[in-house]
């Protein structure tokens, strides 16, 4: 029997302007981290566990709204539901600190994550290298998504 297609996550990215700088944040916790003599492991927390947390861990990836676009992906590797010092649930996704530049599309905002099947995911950029994407500058690759050209 085949193995359902894996789910993915969709979340905003706040206070990021650019793929680079989700990079640039990543590293500085890495850096943090060895500084501090830990092992560095990328967590995002959020409020909400997934109830299907079984088809994203391990397979599907959180994919990154950046200023209005969806555009780049990390693994998943796992989901540790938690709760906090005030009593509240929640859950850290962990995150392969690895960003894939994916094709941009526009992405109104909202709160939380949704989910996202991977019918609807888009391409890494990689995919895309024959036609110049992964080599364009970030900034001009939104522009070219605003005015509707990509």
């Amino acid at each position: 029997m085949r193995e359902p297609p894996p789910l993915h996550l969709l979340k905003l990215c706040v206070g990021a302007e650019s793929i680079q700088d989700l990079e640039a944040w990543i590293e500085e916790m890495r850096l943090h981290a060895v500084r501090a003599g830990r092992s560095y492991e990328q967590t995002h927390t959020t409020r909400m566990v997934p109830k299907r947390m079984d088809e994203i861990a391990g397979r599907g990836s959180l994919f990154w709204v950046i200023k209005g676009q969806l555009c780049a992906r990390q693994r998943v590797l796992a989901i540790r539901p938690f709760t906090d010092p005030a009593g509240i649930g929640r859950c850290h996704l962990v995150l392969e600190p690895v960003v894939v530049p994916v094709a941009p599309r526009p992405c109104r905002p909202f709160q939380g994550w949704r989910y996202l099947d991977a019918n609807d995911a888009p391409a890494d950029l990689g995919r895309e290298a024959a036609h110049g994407l992964a080599e364009m500058p970030e900034g001009l690759r939104r522009e070219l998504v605003e005015l509707g050209l990509l």
